[in-house]
């Protein structure tokens, strides 16, 4: 399921949320179909329940010793739509990816018995197989089957998209960088999805919103975490990012915003103005607060702002680019604003456009770099376009995931507030140390920092095998590879594989080397080697976690023929310090070869100058003989 990329009328519709405590209304904030070509979308917004139906009305929470899940965040915001971290259902564990989404109270995977059910990136949860499954048996708080045995739940969108299905409940794990014990939980099976909800890749939800059913809650309830959770979505060029359940000590400099649930059914934050190149809006404060008021939504794709805020943000931007030419933009049915001229490198970008802040009304300012507000061309090198839009004539103010990209954003629901804190969100785990954040991993024996791939435990406590230590220039990333498909079936497609395994990593065809290739039983094992591109000395730390990832994850996508695949060990070399020969002899070799050059010219123009001085000077003696000269006839 693919989250919003257009920026049409936002409309709004109400379904019912089952929960097992009580049934009640809900908004559900929708986004028309995406652009031309890209994936089909479906928004799921942030949610809150009423405040009548909070669960602080329900009784004290239980004060057990509390921790927290670190959860690694994977795909792309702006590929795909949405950010999946992944979750392990069952004894044995069933592993699941999973849509992080604020606005929906669900968490549901397929069910080994659905019939009306997609093809996804992991197999259905299969119940009969985990010894610690029970279905939620029907009762007076839930709604029930047909034959009045088991609670089912039911989420219909706008667009058509649903999925339906039965509780149940069994202890779901949280991978190898959480701290926090399984815990038993309730969560969806589903019988029957359509619409995006049947064609996405990801296996299902992770609900985070306000609901006895959410995950969130039902973890706060146990007294296991505070109520609090974080997200970080990674940058412009870096997918990924990181997901905190439960409390974390907040950096000094986090700026923090006022969250009212009683001011709407989504999460708020109180902005008052824009500032764009350090001057204000020129716009009453009271416009963000029109309808539902200024939203976080971290599942939206985009920004979307009120007509007036729109138009003003949009003047402002442009007052800045003097330098830049406005484009065309990517898709022919939209009226992008697009610039080029601005260059490639994205750190670059501040040079070129305007810094933007907004301004909270504590005073408090979120600083937004340009990778906040804008997304690369997709058809022209160095073009950008802007990530937000007019929000039709709706008055809400709806802030996306765009706008907190490299942005450590906490939900903190206790407290009613949300925090903000720029970081590099692909090396959260390094940078966030207040928060007690994982050691990184030991180096191996051989000096390289390998790891097999670690299965999912039931009570994980290690930093994620892909996390590196420190900052380094990476020169190799060696991978084993176990390919489900026999030597001699693979054994002429390993050029097409080759392909196909750069081009889902993004790196040129020529950065990926075979080492070995061997049979394994019935299977195939292949050792592969990355390399720098020619334009570049090393590989970067975030990079090769990103490509550690895909394979570790399984992200990266190939076709049927070749099977299944499963990382058995990965390693990289440091970019090898190089000796004062290495770096300096192609400099000492063209000075020796000038310096030949130069002397052989030297050497020839003297040999020459010789021979002209003595033609110069050459006489013949007196006494010598002189040939005849020969009469010409008269």
């Amino acid at each position: 399921m693919a989250r919003a990329f257009s920026y049409l009328l936002i409309t709004f519709s109400f379904f019912t949320v089952v929960s097992l405590a009580q049934s009640s209304p809900s908004a559900s904030l929708l986004l028309p179909p995406p652009h031309a070509g890209s994936l089909p979308a479906m928004l799921l917004p942030l949610f809150l329940s009423p405040p009548n139906a909070s669960r602080t009305s329900s009784g004290p929470r239980r004060l057990l010793q509390r921790s927290n899940a670190r959860m690694g965040l994977y795909d792309d915001l702006l590929l795909r739509g949405y950010y999946t971290t992944r979750l392990w259902i069952g004894t044995p564990p069933q592993r699941f990816a999973l849509i992080v989404d604020t606005g929906s109270t669900v968490t549901y995977v397929p069910c080994s018995s659905c019939q009306q059910c997609g093809t996804h990136q992991d197999p259905k949860f299969q119940p009969e197989l985990s010894s610690t499954y029970q279905p939620v048996k029907c009762n007076l708080d839930c709604n029930c089957d047909n034959e009045k045995v088991q609670c089912v739940y039911e989420r219909q969108y706008a667009e058509m998209s649903s999925s339906s299905g039965v509780l149940g409940e069994d202890v779901v794990s949280f991978g190898s960088l959480s701290n926090l014990e399984p815990q038993r939980a309730v969560f969806g099976c589903e019988n029957e999805e359509t619409g995006d909800l049947f064609s996405q890749r990801a296996d299902g939800i992770m609900g985070l919103g306000r609901g006895d059913l959410s995950l969130v809650d039902q973890l706060v309830d146990k007294g296991v975490v505070s109520d609090s959770f974080s997200l970080c979505y990674g940058g412009m060029d870096v997918g990924g990012g990181a997901m905190v359940l439960g409390g974390i000590s907040p950096p000094t400099d986090m700026v923090f915003t006022d969250s009212d649930p009683v001011r709407s059914p989504y999460y708020n934050i109180d902005l008052k103005n824009i500032h764009v190149a350090g001057k204000p809006l020129l716009l009453n404060p009271r416009v963000f607060d029109g309808k539902h008021g200024t939203v976080l939504d971290s599942g939206t794709t985009y920004a979307y702002l009120p007509e007036e805020v729109f138009l003003a943000f949009k003047d402002a931007i442009m007052k800045e680019l003097h330098s830049l030419q406005k484009i065309r933009g990517p898709d022919p049915n939209y009226n992008d604003i697009c610039f080029s001229g601005a260059g490639s490198d994205v750190l670059e970008l501040s040079k070129t456009f305007p810094a933007v802040d907004m301004v909270f009304s504590n005073g408090q300012k979120l600083s937004l770099s340009p990778e906040n507000y804008l997304f690369r061309h997709s058809k022209e090198h160095g073009a950008y376009c802007l990530g937000v839009f007019q929000n039709g004539k709706d008055p809400t103010t709806l802030l996306g995931g765009i706008v907190v990209r490299n942005t450590l954003v906490t939900y903190d629901r206790e407290h009613s507030k949300i925090g903000f804190w720029k970081t590099n969100c692909s090396e959260l785990w390094e940078r966030l140390h207040k928060s007690g954040a994982p050691p990184p991993m030991p180096s191996a024996p051989n000096g390289k920092n390998s790891t097999a791939e670690i299965p999912p435990t039931l009570a994980p406590t290690k930093a994620p095998h892909y996390v590196l230590p420190g900052e380094l220039q990476i020169g190799e990333i060696t991978f084993d590879i176990i390919f489900n498909v026999s030597y001699s079936d693979l054994e002429h497609h390993i050029t097409e594989l080759a392909k196909f395994i750069a081009d889902d990593l993004e790196v040129n065809p020529s950065q990926v080397h075979l080492l070995n290739f061997t049979p394994n039983g019935n299977d195939s094992l292949i050792r592969w080697a990355i390399f720098p591109a020619d334009s570049s000395n090393y590989i970067s730390n975030a990079t090769a976690m990103n490509m550690i990832a895909r394979f570790a994850e399984h992200q990266v996508e190939l076709p049927g023929t070749f099977g299944s695949y499963k990382l058995v060990r990965w390693s990289i070399e440091p970019l090898a310090k190089r000796t004062w020969w290495q770096q300096n002899y192609p400099i000492v070799l063209i000075a020796i070869i000038g310096t030949l050059l130069i002397g052989l010219s030297a050497s020839g123009m003297w040999f020459i100058y010789r021979n002209r001085q003595q033609k110069l000077t050459a006489y013949k003696p007196v006494n010598a003989a002189v040939p005849e000269q020969e009469l010409q006839p008269i």
